[in-house]
């Protein structure tokens, strides 16, 4: 299950403390920016890692702003000779991170003085994402799975492709003879560890430095082609991935990082396949090959075909038997010096710490296993990086989820998706259509602002029909679990509470689903999948803290309120976010909110209680980091809204468009997402899947409006035949179903991509379905309003309604001008690679 880098913050052992006073004087000195004075100051450790002890400095700043950064030391107490070399790290993170684009953490300072605070260390800056403790991605979506680990391989790459002459580190080590002086090294320090107690596997371990010795493979003495940079210590675990998006943001624990055979980090990332080497009492060491690969992530010779690809290096089953068996020789020297370490008590891992001698000993076991194995590596598969999870399971002979299944093409849905969608129709047909012109009906009376007393009897049923919250991600899903099951042991599969998480689909899967509840205006709120909500959930899953989630995120999943999202103003250009004009200031513990916004969705529903503001904190900031969002209970004192807004006279009561001034409104510092300045980056977590919902919406009102448009023509005779029997409509409706299903494939593929490579690297097809899905949607619905004459414009169809709410898309989520921007740019940067 991922975890944020704050989530793996614990107090401090009191083992690692250290004299704080001079930290931060020192901190004050040599880091630029760093708070002085330090109106507070909070020192954590980080519990994930077994190396070097590494801590969390937040500090206040005099505006009240907290900073985190991190230290880096060596451990205290008597180490091993070359081990903990806090002074490398701290070399190749800045050589990397001045000329590179390999994704590192910016250091700002060395001190090797270790009378400062007992051992040498560094400050560097502190990364907000998630890691991945788990190799085998528990929690994780099957598409997500796939994503990490070639995302992985990916920067692996990149990492063994730095010209290390070009970024002075030349003289970094020595390039010949790496694995020949490896095993000599870890031998040594396997000695070392040993101290006078022999282990269980004392002897197999010497005998394995031995085999290892007289293998080393040839390639091994060159100093050209596949050798440069090696990081010594990489895999998943190691790397900070984006909130949000699967991307690498950050590549950790470089302590062990020189010059050398660069396929021993291959094969030192690809252990999870031969060996679990998770700290616990019970576990069986066995690793994906034993226990089966988790579905999603790519198979051993998919990964290596990845690399080889994205780094050029050729297929590396010569010498493969000897790389995994270095790897795992290496990784039970690591793994006993972190035991001994531990039964001195100086240990960086805590109690974790304690079951690493049994992890090295089943390392050796395993490394003899492997050598006399016939066959560790099949041949090269004939398909490369770019190949489909489709045409891999189908390679593979696996028949399930979304693949390719009798020729029928890309998106097929699975029997899950098949089975909710089979439900979803059903309870369309059974509650919802039935009660259209009832919601109609109170909504075009005076008391529209009201809810229909059937509205809650629905939505109770959709909740036990388990068609509730289905746009929840699996891995969002994972998050609120811990968060609503926290306090409620009586939760199990099936629960009330177990429901309120959704299917765990991924956006692809929702799709199909999407899809279905856009041909009702009424249908998305009866499932708790309506906009701003699902917008606003997601904010609060994947930004809010344990306080704003049990305040305001657990009744949203209940469904029990609902909310707006205020961003839009009526004086500056909003499709330009940085014109936004409304003021956050920070006044003692509390945040001054004063401006105006309009098209605040949500926001005349009685039941709404909060909204996400975005405003501006910082008017001085660089244009990207002015904005920040924060949260407004709508009750709060000046918070006043002056009037619905029509859409094309439609008011969409009880839901509304509102409206609303902020004069002099307080609220909570503690009311701020993520922090000052961050209001940009949550936007973009939050615009991509919100907008491609709408899309997936439209994909249903253009169905609806297909449907209607041919029972109309089936069923009207104009000038003495069927609408349906004259050839100019027969014409019309072959391109409205053609721009129909272009257009849903479309949306499908960009849900793909969203799924694959997050936000910002699917941007480019996100734009194409936000501009193309509502133009076809109109298409279509304008063919359906004449085949229906004065009735189409009407209210006596949802003809005119979905038409107005599907014009409105082309602006509410961004204009069409500025999506075509984005699609251009993109066309133009390919046409300059």
């Amino acid at each position: 299950m991922a975890r944020l880098t704050s989530e793996l913050l614990r107090p401090l052992d009191a083992a690692q403390a250290i004299d704080e006073a001079a930290l931060l004087r020192y901190a004050a000195e040599h880091v630029a920016g760093f708070p002085s004075p330090a109106l507070g100051f909070v020192l954590t450790q980080f519990g994930h890692g077994q190396s070097n002890p590494t801590y969390c400095l937040e500090v206040s700043a005099p505006g009240g702003e907290a900073r985190r950064y991190v230290l880096r030391k060596k451990p205290p107490g008597v180490i091993l000779q070359s081990a903990h070399a806090v002074e490398r790290e701290f070399q190749v993170f800045k050589a990397l991170g001045t000329h590179t684009d390999v994704p590192v953490p910016k250091v700002f300072c060395l001190c090797t003085d270790a009378s400062l605070i007992g051992t040498p260390f560094y400050i560097m800056e502190y990364l907000e994402g998630l890691i991945y403790p788990d190799n085998k991605l528990t929690g994780v979506t099957p598409t997500k799975r796939r994503t990490i680990y070639l995302a992985a391989a990916e920067t692996l790459a990149a990492i063994h492709k730095v010209d290390v002459a070009a970024i002075g580190l030349q003289k970094y080590g020595r390039r010949d003879n790496y694995c020949k002086r490896q095993v000599e090294r870890w031998e040594r320090q396997y000695l070392s560890s040993t101290g006078e107690g022999k282990p269980a596997r004392y002897q197999k371990m010497l005998d394995l430095a031995y085999w290892l010795k007289e293998h080393i493979p040839d390639e091994d003495s060159s100093t050209g082609f596949g050798t440069g940079l090696v990081h010594g210590d990489y895999r998943v675990d190691n790397l900070i991935f984006h909130p949000t998006e699967d991307r690498v943001i950050g590549v950790l624990d470089w302590e062990l990082s020189t010059l050398g055979n660069q396929m021993c980090d291959v094969a030192y990332s690809c252990l999870p396949y031969i060996i679990d080497a998770t700290p616990t009492e019970s576990n069986s060491y066995g690793g994906f090959e034993y226990t089966g690969i988790p579905d999603g992530i790519p198979l051993l010779e998919e990964y290596l075909t990845a690399y080889c690809s994205l780094s050029a290096r050729p297929w590396p089953a010569a010498n493969w038997k000897f790389y995994i068996a270095f790897s795992l020789f290496r990784g039970a020297s690591i793994y006993a010096g972190v035991y001994h370490r531990w039964t001195m008590g100086n240990a960086s891992g805590g109690e974790r710490a304690r079951f690493a001698g049994k992890i090295a000993n089943a390392m050796v076991d395993c490394a003899w296993d492997f050598i006399s194995r016939e066959n560790v590596l099949r041949k090269q598969p004939a398909m490369g990086i770019h190949v489909s999870k489709a045409s891999w399971q189908e390679f593979h002979g696996e028949r399930e989820g979304l693949i390719l299944k009798n020729n029928q093409g890309k998106f097929v849905p699975s029997e899950k998706v098949m089975q909710l969608q089979k439900k979803l129709m059903k309870f369309m047909e059974d509650h919802i259509y039935p009660m259209e012109n009832e919601f109609y009906k109170l909504a075009q009376s005076t008391s529209r602002w009201t809810i229909h007393p059937e509205e809650e009897k629905i939505k109770a049923l959709a909740k036990r029909e388990g068609l509730w919250n289905l746009f929840i991600p699996l891995d969002s899903a994972a998050r609120a679990r811990e968060l609503l099951f926290e306090d409620r042991s009586h939760a199990s599969p099936g629960s009330t509470d177990e429901l309120l998480l959704g299917a765990g689909l991924t956006n692809l899967e929702y799709g199909y689903l999407c899809e279905i509840m856009g041909r009702s205006i009424w249908a998305p709120q009866i499932f708790n999948c309506g906009a701003p909500d699902t917008g606003n959930m997601e904010v609060l899953l994947r930004y809010g803290t344990k306080e704003q989630q049990k305040q305001w995120l657990i009744p949203l999943l209940e469904g029990n309120i609902r909310s707006g999202f205020a961003m839009t103003e009526p004086q500056v250009a909003s499709s330009d976010a940085t014109n936004i004009e409304c003021s956050i200031s920070r006044q003692g513990d509390s945040y001054v909110i004063n401006g105006t916004k309009w098209w605040t969705s949500g926001a005349m529903d009685p039941r709404c209680q909060i909204l996400i503001l975005m405003g501006k904190t910082d008017f001085s900031a660089p244009k990207h980091k002015q904005q920040s969002m924060i949260l407004v209970n709508i009750n709060t004192p000046g918070v006043k809204i002056r009037r619905p807004l029509l859409v094309f006279g439609f008011d969409d009561a009880p839901h509304g468009h509102a409206e609303i001034t902020f004069e002099n409104v307080c609220v909570p510092a503690t009311n701020i997402l993520l922090g000052e300045g961050r209001g940009f980056e949550i936007a973009q977590g939050r615009l991509g899947p919100g907008r491609l919902h709408h899309c997936m919406r439209l994909i249903g009102v253009a169905e609806r409006g297909m449907n209607l448009m041919v029972e109309r023509a089936l069923s009207r005779i104009t000038f003495g035949k069927r609408i349906a029997q004259h050839g100019s409509f027969l014409s019309d409706l072959a391109k409205c179903r053609i721009e129909l299903e272009q257009a849903r494939l479309l949306v499908l593929e960009a849900a793909d991509q969203l799924d694959r490579h997050g936000n910002k690297n699917a941007r480019g097809i996100l734009a194409m379905a936000k501009v193309a899905a509502p133009n076809m949607a109109l298409k279509v619905l304008d063919m359906a309003m004449q085949v229906h004459g004065a009735a189409g414009l009407s209210s006596d169809t949802v003809l005119s309604h979905l038409w107005a709410t599907s014009r409105t898309l082309r602006i509410a989520d961004g204009p069409d001008e500025v999506h075509l921007g984005t699609i251009a740019k993109l066309e133009l940067q390919r046409a300059r690679m």
